[in-house]
């Protein structure tokens, strides 16, 4: 190669990183001006395959979970079911007492069994992830043997920077209690990554059944999915706090895989906590950073 062709090379490969870090520099602006004069602190984190396209907006702040975690729950549940401990299949009871209990709390399975069942592994998993039922989270939770087994799992997987220490019953209770249960936007993001890329970690079946029962998630639609194409494709899961009696909204988040109509995917996770903004305008800061992350990406 000549001196000539090599300086031409060499400039036009420095022109083109430099174009693409001013792309993601320009996306980061656009993040910030959403989150610009807004009474929250926000945790943003975007990954993809290509490792220049990351963000990361207070990526390291320990911020509430809520409901997040009934995915990492799910997901202990089915590394036991790939162990030959249980099975999708296996008939779970759930007696009345203990359905009577949360009539305080969020429950569709409440509503659906008002005096207890005898119900599959596999429908409980889907309440508890899709439906973000509480009553199915914390049966999933005794099943396991607490939120220990969780975090231990999570953490042998490789996932450091999280707290699972509350069922949703003492969660709840409480409401200081929830930012005992947190995770980083980074930490959401690289569990969701390594779910979808680690070919090791669930079986084929266990895969399948996470990915689509994230996908069919019914919580958060003006969330993460709130700008995006109707016939967008997105696997997450949702946590919601509600407000305390000062208007204060303790989380408001929506963690998920967005799947580009070109065959590519990305990572975002979005933790709205500490707000007193009211709902709407949360859900719109998450829709906004979903809907310029995905423009980003379309357009390479």
């Amino acid at each position: 190669m000549s001196k000539k062709t090599l300086l031409f090379v060499s400039i036009f490969l420095l022109t083109f990183i430099s174009s693409r870090s001013q792309s993601i520099n320009t996306l980061r602006q656009k993040i910030n001006q959403v989150l610009e004069g807004k009474s929250t602190t926000v945790g943003v984190a975007i990954t993809s395959s290509n490792p220049n396209d990351t963000i990361s907006i207070h990526g390291d702040m320990h911020l509430p979970m809520q409901s997040v975690y009934k995915f990492h729950l799910a997901l202990a549940v089915l590394h036991q079911i790939d162990q030959g401990k249980f099975n999708l299949d296996e008939k779970i009871t759930i007696d009345q007492k203990l359905v009577d209990s949360y009539s305080h709390l969020w429950s569709p399975l409440r509503k659906k069994y008002p005096n207890g069942a005898r119900i599959s592994l596999e429908e409980l998993l889907t309440y508890t992830v899709s439906l973000s039922d509480n009553l199915g989270c914390d049966v999933l939770f005794k099943l396991l043997g607490g939120t220990e087994a969780v975090q231990s799992y999570i953490n042998e997987i490789g996932i450091k920077d999280i707290a699972i220490i509350h069922t949703e019953f003492k969660m709840q209770a409480e409401w200081d209690r929830q930012y005992e249960n947190w995770t980083t936007a980074k930490a959401a993001n690289k569990i969701l990554q390594l779910v979808f890329e680690n070919d090791d970690l669930l079986s084929p079946k266990s895969y399948d059944f996470i990915i689509n029962v994230l996908k069919e998630t019914k919580t958060g639609k003006k969330s993460i999915r709130g700008l995006l194409p109707a016939e967008a494709i997105v696997a997450h899961k949702t946590g919601h706090s509600g407000k305390n009696k000062k208007g204060l909204t303790g989380a408001l988040n929506d963690i998920g895989i967005i799947f580009l109509p070109n065959g590519t995917h990305f990572y975002l996770s979005v933790l709205v906590s500490d707000s007193m903004e009211n709902n709407e305008t949360n859900q719109k800061i998450i829709a906004e950073i979903a809907k310029l992350a995905w423009d980003y990406f379309e357009s390479k």
